[in-house]
């Protein structure tokens, strides 16, 4: 259970390799790190661990949905330590941050004028960001090997994604041991966040064969180790499985999102809700949604899990959310149906769907989801 992969990045897998941060920061030129992470996890064993093999300043200022002040607050923590890198480590929320905050210190312009949009990651100073150490300690987002972060818009309520090809960690390290103290609630969360991330790469409609071939592997990794762990917390080889699958679901995801996150990020980020539930909660209704378009790769994927077609797959998602405790569908009080339709319409996740989604598709799938 160890490997060094460089795809997309440089990656240590295994027990126990936290211990080669030192390493890590060597090879990407950091002497005065600035270790980012929530204010949870500061006083954890993986914290306390990480800065006991390599010294670091420490920023924490981190919410479980980061917003742009927290990375205010770290870009200036890190220039007043005088800092030369930044070693992220924690959920996605703080490797968002991190990355977030390793980009902007070095640039003039507000943070959401780098937003995914159009061109916009042209107008970064590239020599102005700064190397990252990525350290995940949950198995959801596999934000360790993005080019992104997701950071929520405090004056709009909005979550934006911030991007630049630059944001990619230079070194990353899995470590499956960080996650063994997971709560079984942030297992199954995350858990699904990984699983929608592959799912939706699958199902995209541009051509990306590499990525489809890495998200059909995840799923299958999904499949067989998220039903374990959540059972035993302390299966070292399952853990392992899930965070590889993390992060091959992100290094996926470049073929394209869909519904499930475009409906996701507005409500996440209009109620301050984890991410990886919603995601959870979406998944079966945009799956029927999508069917049409997509019942001839979800057949393919069946096989390969050993399940029978499509409707085997659908009913093994039902199985695997009761499994987890997750809900059918989510309350949510005085929800605007029409606005989150809207915002989720203008999600850049919603131009990858693979049946194109209208503003009235948007609140059918809402007012099924919520209630």
């Amino acid at each position: 259970m160890k490997a060094n992969w460089n795809y997309p990045t440089s990656i240590r897998f295994g027990p126990g390799r936290l211990a080669e941060l030192p390493d890590a920061c060597r090879e990407l030129g950091i002497a005065r790190p600035l270790l980012v992470t929530d204010p949870g996890l500061a006083v954890l064993p993986p914290v306390q661990h990480a800065l006991q093999a390599q010294p670091a300043g420490l920023y924490t200022g981190v919410k479980p949905n980061p917003v742009g002040a927290n990375v205010t607050g770290g870009v200036e923590a890190y220039r007043a330590g005088g800092h030369d890198g930044v070693i992220a480590i924690g959920g996605g929320s703080a490797l968002d941050a991190g990355k977030a905050i390793a980009l902007m210190v070095g640039q003039t312009r507000p943070l959401f004028d780098f937003e995914d949009r159009e061109d916009w990651w042209t107008r970064v100073h590239p020599e102005g960001v700064a190397s990252v150490v990525a350290i995940p300690t949950t198995a959801g987002t596999g934000s360790e090997v993005g080019r992104a972060s997701v950071i929520t818009d405090e004056s709009m309520g909005l979550k934006k994604i911030i991007f630049h090809p630059r944001m990619l960690p230079g070194r990353v390290i899995l470590d499956p041991e960080l996650t063994l103290a997971l709560p079984p609630r942030v297992t199954a969360y995350t858990g699904m966040d990984a699983l929608a991330h592959s799912l939706e790469a699958l199902c995209s409609p541009l051509y990306h064969p590499l990525a489809e071939g890495v998200a059909l592997e995840a799923i299958r990794l999904v499949h067989s180790a998220l039903p374990v762990v959540y059972r035993d917390p302390s299966n070292l080889q399952a853990r392992g499985q899930m965070l590889t699958a993390a992060m091959m679901g992100a290094a996926a995801f470049q073929k394209g999102l869909g519904a499930i996150h475009s409906l996701s990020h507005p409500v996440g980020g209009r109620y301050d809700l984890h991410h990886g539930l919603l995601n959870a909660i979406f998944m079966p209704y945009v799956l029927r949604f999508n069917r049409p378009a997509v019942e001839g790769r979800i057949d393919r994927l069946a096989a390969y899990l050993g399940l029978s077609g499509f409707d085997g797959f659908y009913t093994w998602i039902l199985e695997l959310r009761s499994q987890l405790e997750i809900p059918d569908r989510l309350q949510l009080e005085n929800a605007d149906l029409d606005e989150l339709a809207g915002l989720a319409k203008d999600d850049p996740s919603t131009s990858t769907n693979p049946v194109p989604l209208t503003l009235a598709d948007l609140k059918g799938l809402l007012q099924e989801a919520l209630c």
